[in-house]
């Protein structure tokens, strides 16, 4: 190494970074280490800034140096071992997050189509249904004219009872009455299929 070109950071002579590199590309796996001490501090400090994690930060931080190692890319005209590594982390770093939301909201987006749909019913679940709508439809039909209506304007139609006064031209107290008598009456009638 020559000790002209070294950085003069300390009491010892420390090879330059254009020297290092020279040895990494001759596969000299020393370089790597002394290019590793000098600058993963740096990379993995900027790492954390972005990732937030330290752990992600420690993997970006070795996924940076195996790619130095690896690919031979760097080219000392274009700037310093520094910025070069600075570049390529925050580049990395930014990929990291974007597929952290990417999957994010693909857990998301799985998540609102579980919660949306509902399972399909057994064929018991069917029965079941089919016999509990009859006893209900049955139940209904004995109700006063009037109740029945304003219970299947609410129910089946989704009418309010403002909607129902509305519809039929009756005042909106008298709805009420007769929604709450009809729902009594109906749970009288249904009460044995209930208990």
């Amino acid at each position: 190494m020559n000790p002209d070109l070294d950085s003069g950071a300390g009491p010892t002579l420390l090879p330059a970074d254009i020297e290092l590199i020279r040895d990494l590309k001759a596969r000299k796996a020393d370089a790597l280490g002394l290019i590793y001490d000098r600058y993963a501090s740096l990379v993995y400090r900027l790492a954390l800034r972005i990732l937030l994690e330290a752990q992600e930060a420690e993997d970006l931080t070795q996924e940076v140096f195996l790619y130095l190692w690896q690919s031979q890319t760097y080219n000392p005209d274009r700037g310093s071992l520094g910025s070069f590594l600075t570049t390529m982390t925050r580049s990395r770093a930014i990929d990291r997050l974007r597929s952290r939301n990417h999957k994010l909201k693909v857990l998301q987006q799985l998540g609102q189509t579980m919660a949306t749909e509902t399972p399909p019913i057994t064929p018991f679940e069917a029965a079941s249904l089919q016999q509990r709508s009859h006893y209900v439809q049955d139940a209904l039909l004995q109700l006063p004219e009037k109740q029945r209506q304003i219970l299947e304007l609410a129910y089946y139609n989704g009418l309010s009872q403002s909607e129902i006064a509305a519809q039929l031209g009756l005042p909106l107290g008298t709805v009420k009455t007769w929604s709450r008598q009809g729902l009594l009456s109906l749970r009288k009638h249904l009460q044995t299929w209930i208990d």
